[in-house]
């Protein structure tokens, strides 16, 4: 796969360049990893292959995989319902939402920031604070107390406050904070050295800044986001740590082979080519897996993450930028499914 030709092609057409970090393991093993652009333009520093980028809710499947360790230590099931791990007040909610409904986008439960209705992420911290967001409960003033979008398990619809309400049952049934479990039961336990829920306001070194482009100037996307993420994205990540968690994760390290198997079971289907698992998207074209993937979109953050089922080819795509992941996986796909139709797999 000519990696660098499809960046160069993209660069060409495209009117703002590619600027992030790819990394892409074929088949035999063979690895292309490369960075373009700049972490901090300010600075003229630029990207690197070890550098640090959000994720946004790429970092679904960390919250996912957090429950299906507790379902594993036989704290919770999937079939749980919510008022009877959680005890938090929710007064319009449906009493028989699931855990396995809110990990697969279909429990109504009403979302802060709904993507079937609204576009800009920004725009809800005009009346919020983003720096009062340091904990998965301060998100609940913003759909606590809203009414059910559906009943349970009638459709999907993609949810971050679902994501939000399975970081509290996280928290309740561990003892320690949302982010503290996932640092250290999968971030540290699969040796994702270089990840973290790193707040805005104090980034590490080798972290890049999240730009926006208005047409005639970058600015960057601290005032846009949450200063520090949670159970529903805005952990950071390197593509060298992607390529070691999904190891860990297909390499049943981080949960049993039986729970990691449910978690990639297609449980909910999202059009006629995709499927959702938990935390996880599934491209489903016909009646086989084409891969597996993650991806995430924020202001000034770009990414899709992906392990192909049938040859285990893995690529990652971060950018700093709002866009260029999508088009760029969207390339990668395109190579393997050509390659693997003239292969007769």
């Amino acid at each position: 796969m000519d990696m660098a030709g499809m960046i160069e092609a993209y660069n060409s057409e495209k009117e703002l360049p590619f600027s992030g970090a790819v990394y892409v393991r074929e088949e035999d093993g063979g690895i292309f990893e490369q960075a373009y652009g700049y972490a901090n333009r300010s600075e003229q520093t630029k990207n690197q292959t070890n550098t640090r980028f959000g994720v946004a809710s790429g970092c679904k499947i960390f919250t996912a995989v957090a429950i299906g360790q507790l379902v594993e230590k036989g704290l919770l099931l999937f079939d749980t319902r919510l008022n009877e791990c959680l005890p938090i007040r929710f007064p319009f909610f449906d009493p028989d939402i699931t855990v396995h409904q809110l990990l697969t986008h279909s429990s109504g439960i009403p979302d802060y920031f709904d993507e079937e209705t609204m576009s800009d992420y920004a725009e809800l911290w005009r009346s919020v604070p983003m720096y009062a967001m340091t904990s998965p409960s301060c998100f609940l003033p913003l759909f606590q107390n809203e009414r059910m979008k559906f009943a349970p398990g009638s459709r999907f619809s993609y949810s971050n406050a679902g994501f939000i309400v399975l970081g509290l049952i996280v928290e309740q049934l561990a003892g320690i904070g949302f982010t503290e479990y996932v640092q250290t039961h999968i971030f540290q336990a699969c040796g994702m050295n270089d990840s973290g829920y790193f707040w805005l306001d104090r980034l590490p070194e080798r972290t890049a800044t999240g730009y926006i482009n208005d047409g005639y100037n970058w600015k960057t996307n601290i005032f846009s986001l949450p200063v520090v993420g949670g159970p529903d994205g805005g952990a950071y990540t390197t593509v060298q740590d992607l390529a070691t968690f999904w190891e860990a994760l297909l390499g049943n390290r981080l949960l049993s082979a039986s729970i990691t198997h449910t978690m990639l079971l297609p449980h909910r289907r999202v059009s006629e080519e995709l499927s959702y698992g938990y935390g996880v998207w599934i491209s489903t074209p016909g009646d086989g897996i084409f891969k597996y993937y993650v991806m995430g979109g924020d202001p000034g953050v770009n990414m899709q993450s992906s392990v192909y089922a049938e040859s285990g080819i893995q690529a990652h795509v971060i950018t700093n930028t709002s866009t260029g992941a999508g088009s760029l996986a969207a390339r990668i796909d395109k190579a393997i499914w050509q390659r693997m139709q003239s292969s007769g797999t």
